[in-house]
């Protein structure tokens, strides 16, 4: 064990100094920068390049990011360029919201992927079909969409949760909870389309083995058969898909929160790179990193847990 957390550690390290460096090269593909964004296109050429000076953008791009990566060791994540404002701070206040999203929109993909998935399993026919189908048309379905077509019937229409906006869990549960609803659905919605055929398909196989046929032999519950032996088998694959849900989530969470008004992560995300923000720009990506690799971390420790073979190994 110490030897896989050790190398996981070492793997993930390398990978946010890669991420954190490649970020550093994209963001100086992109056309403008930040000392235009701040003056916008009234300031004259002396300004602009007197500010360019200030904030450091005449430096070499190895220089840049040296300097970045020195604080960054240190904790220090740097200042927001256009705001002034502490990087971690402005991450701290919107942390909470990206969290809350992706752990809702989990539920609404596992739970209901998983449930959908042993359905068709068990019962087969025109079910695993629908399955099938649902599962094309949810990654078919643009998720802004979705959002939009949820918003109309059960925000304005229907008039039973609220468009956009957000409520902190400390000061209502009960509004927190109903914020999320709509977003958490329109990103969880596809991706339980895609856990439940990968469940559906695992269990099928699973339910045509001999030890499950033995175990109805001998007179075990059909319950007990079903969900104590061949969904925890089948745990394994549905496991793995389920990661690549969360870590597609976490990058989903851009493009959700701006249409639901989400005061999150990733609609900061979307402001930074308009105006090349980049302490807040490498903050982010390393977030996102993070959380990718931790929930591989998550994943593998799953299997260990899950498959007594790889506990051996």
């Amino acid at each position: 064990m110490v030897r896989f957390a050790t190398r996981w550690l070492v793997t993930s390290l390398l990978l946010l100094l890669f991420v954190s460096a490649f970020t550093f090269v994209l963001v100086s593909l992109i056309p403008g920068d930040a000392a235009r964004s701040i003056l916008g296109q009234s300031g004259s050429r002396e300004q602009y390049l007197q500010l360019r000076q200030q904030l450091g953008l005449d430096d070499a791009l190895p220089a840049q990011y040296w300097h970045w990566l020195h604080g960054a060791v240190q904790g220090d994540v740097g200042s927001s360029i256009t705001s002034g404002e502490p990087v971690g701070s402005m991450l701290s206040g919107r942390i909470g919201v990206t969290l809350s999203l992706v752990a809702s929109s989990v539920v609404v993909a596992g739970g209901l992927g998983v449930a959908l998935g042993v359905a068709g399993a068990l019962r087969g026919g025109w079910i695993g079909r629908a399955i099938d189908v649902l599962s094309l048309a949810g990654l078919a379905l643009p998720s802004f969409w979705l959002g939009l077509v949820l918003v109309a019937i059960f925000a304005v229409k229907l008039g039973w949760l609220p468009a956009t906006g957000y409520t902190p869990l400390g000061d209502s549960p009960v509004d927190w909870l109903r914020s999320l609803v709509l977003p958490a659905v329109t990103m969880g919605v596809g991706c339980a389309a895609v856990i439940a055929k990968q469940t559906r398909d695992a269990m099928r196989e699973t339910l045509a083995k001999d030890y499950i046929f033995a175990l109805r032999a001998r007179g075990v519950s059909e319950r007990s058969v079903i969900y104590r032996h061949a969904l925890k088998n089948a745990a394994i694959p549905v496991t793995t898909v389920l990661g690549l849900v969360v870590a597609g989530l976490f990058s989903a969470t851009v493009l959700v929160e701006q249409v639901f008004a989400l005061p999150g992560l990733g609609s900061l995300a979307v402001q930074a790179t308009a105006d090349h923000d980049l302490p807040v720009i490498e903050a982010l990506v390393l977030f996102f990193t993070a959380m990718v690799t931790t929930v591989n971390l998550l994943v593998d420790l799953a299997y260990v847990r899950l498959n007594p073979k790889v506990r051996a190994a």
